[in-house]
């Protein structure tokens, strides 16, 4: 099965969020999808997010990690993961962050010569994340548990998109509806 990095593989709004968001199905063992497995996939995640990526003007175009720095990549998305999604919940805690500033130094210091790697630029905008001034736009979509940024005008954006998992929610809703409804 060929994969490849559409739009909406980007809905989280911040690179780091969309970092974050290469691994599927998180929270189900079982069912778990992490798309930086394959070394090709990860490679070409530059590409969809400098077509598709919400950060795509702040970090210019975006180059693969190399070789050497994947694991500190995957060791940064998840310092990411952990930090954000326990901000959201309110769960959040010193350790975390330090977690996270350790893992973002340590990417830096492996990749930081090359401003446009995926870790160079990720880092940054966990950074920029970090110091962000409205922690309660970071959300969490409630159908596929992705991490994204609410950028809409009220704060009111509920899915990390609507086309997807919107339209989902609103189907299913629609379904257990009917069939709870009798027929006459």
């Amino acid at each position: 099965m060929t994969f490849s990095w559409t739009p909406h593989r980007f809905s989280g709004g911040a690179l780091a969020l969309d970092v974050a968001n290469s691994v599927v199905l998180r929270a189900e063992p079982e069912r778990r999808i992490d798309r930086f497995a394959d070394p090709a996939v990860m490679d070409a995640f530059p590409a969809g997010a400098n077509r598709h990526g919400g950060e795509r003007d702040v970090f210019g175009a975006l180059e693969p990690v190399s070789a050497h720095a994947r694991t500190g990549l995957i060791d940064l998305r998840e310092a990411i993961d952990r930090h954000f999604r326990a901000e959201i919940l309110g769960t959040g805690m010193p350790t975390l962050l330090a977690d996270l500033l350790d893992a973002i130094s340590a990417s830096l210091r492996l990749s930081g010569m090359r401003p446009q790697a995926l870790d160079t630029a990720t880092s940054r905008s966990a950074l920029l994340l970090i110091a962000r001034p409205e922690p309660e736009r970071l959300k969490i979509c409630p159908n596929c548990q992705w991490l994204f940024l609410d950028r809409s005008r009220n704060r009111s954006r509920a899915w990390c998109d609507m086309a997807v998992c919107g339209n989902r929610a609103k189907a299913s809703r629609h379904y257990h509806r009917n069939r709870e409804e009798p027929r006459s």
